[in-house]
């Protein structure tokens, strides 16, 4: 396949560049704001524009930032191309563009390309539906250079607690306490972020009772990971039809 990379000069974009180098897949262009910082093939075209990038792919991987994803998404309405969207960040406008976007093409979107996370939200979700009694608490961590928080990742596990129990997730979600913030409610989702030093990804669910408690925990311990998982699901959406799809879909779990 040709592809197309948004933010290929960012942490998981170099490793995307490399993979494929070294694959009998090719590098149609790549999109990044800024200076350039690792070498290209002579034939890949280098662009700050989408239009230019999707006119020059088969199949984009965007692991960028918001502002690009939307660039990305509005030239696509003009031009599509299979979507491989891995950033997270995005806004309510951003997202309901995505979904209009998806009509015209095959999207998937995914706040982690880890095989371990799409296994992890299918369990905490069983998890959350069996022990309805128990309290849960997400605490996320990554490197310092990391703009968000809490982080896509433990989002969308929230996510998927909260809807095992019917719960709506903006209702019951606690990013935060401090001073006299009385007793948790029953139906409280508390996530936390901690940020520092490099490290990559590590996520842990906690399901907490009165004289027993479980935590899942997931562990990145290279972004390989993330760019690898990323390919694999863009040769699974190339042969979809528009719509939004998940990761979940890609591995049929």
């Amino acid at each position: 396949m040709n592809y197309g990379i948004v933010g290929a000069t960012g942490r998981v974009g170099q490793i995307l560049v490399n993979i494929i180098k070294n694959s009998e897949d090719s590098l149609g262009a790549v999109m990044f704001e800024g200076t350039q910082t690792i070498d290209f093939e002579k034939d890949t075209v280098i662009t700050n524009d989408a239009e230019t990038l999707l006119e020059n792919c088969d199949v984009v991987i965007d692991f960028s930032a918001p502002i690009a994803t939307q660039s990305l998404l509005e030239a696509a309405i003009e031009n599509p191309k299979p979507l491989v969207i891995a950033t997270t960040g995005l806004n309510d406008h951003q997202q309901n563009l995505m979904i209009t976007a998806s009509q015209k093409m095959p999207i998937l979107y995914a706040t982690n390309m880890s095989l371990g996370v799409a296994i992890l939200n299918k369990i905490v979700a069983m998890v959350s539906e069996k022990l309805k009694d128990f309290d849960i608490e997400i605490v996320e961590q990554h490197h310092h250079f990391k703009v968000d928080a809490p982080s896509g990742t433990a989002l969308t596990l929230a996510e998927s607690c909260a809807k095992a129990r019917g719960l709506n997730l903006k209702d019951v979600m606690v990013t935060g306490r401090s001073g006299h913030v009385g007793a948790r409610s029953k139906d409280e989702i508390g996530v936390f972020a901690l940020r520092g030093g490099d490290v990559v990804g590590r996520h842990t669910v906690g399901f907490y009772n009165e004289g027993e408690f479980l935590e899942l925990n997931h562990t990145a311990t290279s972004r390989e990971t993330f760019a690898r998982g990323a390919i694999k699901v863009s040769k699974w959406l190339i042969n979809q039809q528009p719509g939004l799809y998940s990761i979940n879909d890609a591995l049929g779990i």
